[in-house]
């Protein structure tokens, strides 16, 4: 499938504050995004915009794949995974559970068991997720993500809580994810570690 994210004159207003006015860019397939800029800047709520859980005060979101054009939140939101710190890993099931579990949900091609190794999940496998350390609910969050078959991913502070071994890992996933032509949006606060465009938001005080 051939995608893009298009976003035109796009303005956030979050509590009378203006965060972001006429922002605008273009991401082809293949590619990430790094949103940039200090805290209070706007980059969640640009995710949650592109995600469709916030009204843009105006502009639009646009998903193009080969033969949709989807405007509307509920149209793109078939089009995204989302991963941010609320984790919904659930307490009593464990990590094998959770990613069957997923695989259901999403109708994926995909054996879960498949997606323990290559994130660092074979160990925990029959561990309950409440046990789980704050990197190893990420590292569940990113298989789930791979799971899920969304070609645009959308990735809130995606290295918080993970060491360098997690943090290399998820270059790993996003380099993937693009290779096989989806689209990742993360806002971060460090460099994501791969060939990536990006966009800062605000100014430094």
């Amino acid at each position: 499938m051939t995608i893009a994210l298009e976003v035109t004159d796009l303005t956030c207003i979050r509590g009378q504050r203006v965060l972001f006015r006429g922002l605008a860019f273009t991401l082809l397939g293949g590619r990430a995004l790094a949103l940039e800029g200090p805290n209070g800047s706007g980059k969640t709520s640009l995710l949650r915009l592109l995600a469709g859980f916030l009204k843009q005060a105006s502009g639009t979101v646009r998903v193009l794949s080969d033969t949709v054009a989807a405007d509307e939140p509920e149209e793109r939101g078939r089009f995204i995974g989302w991963h941010a710190h609320q984790d919904a890993v659930k307490p009593q099931m464990t990590v094998r559970e959770q990613l069957a579990f997923h695989a259901r949900l999403y109708e994926s091609p995909k054996d879960p068991q498949t997606m323990l190794a290559p994130f660092g999940l074979t160990a925990i496998a029959d561990l309950p997720g409440q046990y789980l350390s704050a990197g190893q609910k990420r590292r569940l969050g990113l298989a789930r993500l791979h799971l899920s078959m969304r070609p645009l991913w959308l990735l809130d502070e995606p290295l918080a809580a993970l060491d360098t071994a997690g943090k290399a890992l998820v270059a790993q996933a996003i380099t993937a994810h693009c290779a096989a032509g989806g689209l990742v949006v993360a806002a971060t606060h460090e460099p994501l570690g791969i060939d990536c465009d990006a966009l800062r938001l605000g100014s430094e005080p």
